[in-house]
């Protein structure tokens, strides 16, 4: 065994040999290095366990393919393109909802070129980065005034921080939600320096219940929108009307997180339930706050909208400065709210919206043209068929609600589900998909057309990976 070791490659040869492959020309020399390193390392380990016996099997010549897949795996970025055939529009774990091409097209511009971020053009001075959204957000929501932070939880944060600092804020208990990462509303108070009035049942809550708890220390009524959980039978909640006569009567602010938020009215589209921005701004919330990554389909901020005494209070807070957004969230979130001035181009170009109200018809064309080119990349090693299912929404969006659909079930000799599944995330790029009672499925609504091709070419580089184990 010692003496096999020394028929390993030095690391001047193999970096040479990979100097000479076009795909690892741009990057540093120091990473391959690295790379090699842990290459030779890997080989010396199968020379322990027995898996390399002879000089042969260590020549550079025979060991290029591996390590040549090797660089290439390792050399990947963390952080990279992920195929989503989940059905999932909004996936959190998978970076939330795509941006429209017009957005896209305005990060770039963002992000190459020097822009006026905080530069009024008509005077030639310093001007505000939020002026850049909050006439458009104003248009389209019929606010006074408009804010955006770096995500909705720090819209509560700062909302209640200006407003209720050390004074109560009253909230139903059927609406003390929790969101993924374990984000509590009464957490988020508590830090604020708010004090949190509970009131009502988990079930229902009654007008009386509000005004009953209004005292001298309280600062503000406040709703917040059950968007990722659904409480049915019999329940009540105190509507937003009714909150507003309260908030007149005792001069208190009424303030509404919506979560998720839309701009978009999907109820044409069977999906109930979810209050648009521009109605509860119209039904009397003096601020509102809510998500850009969501059901609005921008990039990740926290949009606060309301009465202009409100918003200015909250913008001249020092905590805004910690929170503020940068100039290619500004870009983006822009460039998508352009295409809220007209709802049913919005519906077209903003990926998220369209995802969510493709049609039935559209989406079975889409699981036939998958389906085929499934069975066209793996041909016999493969039993490829089309089935009737369900998307979701996600994003804490719409929790009761299913999207019917057509999904592309695939069943390969010999592999389980769970390998099948695996190797896949393995593939370039990867692809994740789902397992329903043991089948392993595919549902093409999250996927773009131009990425069909691509789920097919990763489900083979899985089969190759699994055929050589």
């Amino acid at each position: 065994m010692s003496q096999i070791f020394r028929y390993l490659p030095s690391v001047d040869q193999v970096l040479s040999s990979l100097e000479a492959i076009e795909d690892f020309r741009d990057l540093p020399r120091a990473l391959i290095k690295d790379l090699v390193n842990d290459f030779l390392n890997v080989c010396r380990e199968e020379i322990r366990s027995g898996a390399i016996t002879t000089s042969e099997q260590l020549d550079l010549t025979a060991l290029l393919p591996r390590l040549v897949a090797f660089v290439r795996a390792q050399s990947r970025p963390h952080f990279r393109r992920v195929l989503n055939g989940t059905g999932v529009v909004i996936h959190t774990n998978l970076g939330r909802s795509l941006l429209a091409k017009s957005a896209i097209k305005a990060v770039a511009e963002a992000c190459g070129h020097y822009s006026n971020c905080e530069f009024d053009l008509s005077t030639g001075h310093r001007g505000s980065r939020y002026s850049h959204v909050e006439k458009i957000l104003c248009d389209i929501t019929g606010a006074e005034a408009a804010l955006v932070v770096n995500n909705n939880a720090a819209a509560v944060f700062i909302m209640l921080e200006t407003l209720a600092k050390g004074r109560e804020v009253i909230v139903s208990r059927g609406q003390l939600v929790e969101i993924g990462g374990s984000f509590r509303i009464p957490d988020v108070m508590t830090k604020s320096g708010a004090i949190l009035h509970e009131v009502g049942a988990t079930n229902r809550s009654h007008v009386h219940d509000y005004e009953n708890a209004i005292n001298d220390e309280t600062g503000a009524l406040m709703r917040v929108h059950t968007s990722n959980f659904r409480v049915v039978g019999f329940t009540k909640e105190v509507t937003l009307p009714e909150m507003r006569e309260l908030g007149d009567k005792y001069n208190l602010p009424v303030i509404e997180d919506l979560g998720s938020g839309s701009l978009y009215s999907l109820q044409g589209d069977g999906l109930l339930g979810e209050p648009t921005v521009q109605q509860t701004v119209a039904q009397g919330a003096d601020v509102v706050s809510f998500s850009g990554d969501k059901v609005l389909g921008g990039p990740q901020a926290g949009i606060i909208v309301g009465r202009k005494e409100y918003i200015d209070r909250i913008k001249n807070n020092p905590v805004n400065r910690a929170m503020r957004i940068d100039k290619m969230t500004l870009a983006a979130l822009e460039a998508t709210l352009r295409l809220y001035l007209d709802m049913d181009e919005a519906r077209r170009k903003v990926p998220t919206l369209k995802m969510i109200t493709a049609s039935q018809e559209a989406l079975k064309s889409k699981a036939r043209r998958l389906a085929d080119a499934i069975r066209h990349s793996l041909g016999e090693r493969a039993v490829v068929s089309m089935k009737k299912g369900v998307s979701r929404v996600g994003g804490g969006a719409f929790p009761e609600y299913d999207l019917p659909g057509t999904m592309v079930s695939i069943a390969v000799k010999n592999i389980s589900v769970g390998d099948l599944k695996d190797a896949l995330l393995q593939t370039d790029p990867p692809l994740v998909a789902r397992i329903e009672d043991d089948e392993f499925l595919i549902d093409p609504r999250t996927l773009a057309s131009t990425e069909l091709k691509m789920a097919a070419s990763a489900l083979e580089q899985a089969m190759v990976s699994l055929t050589e184990k």
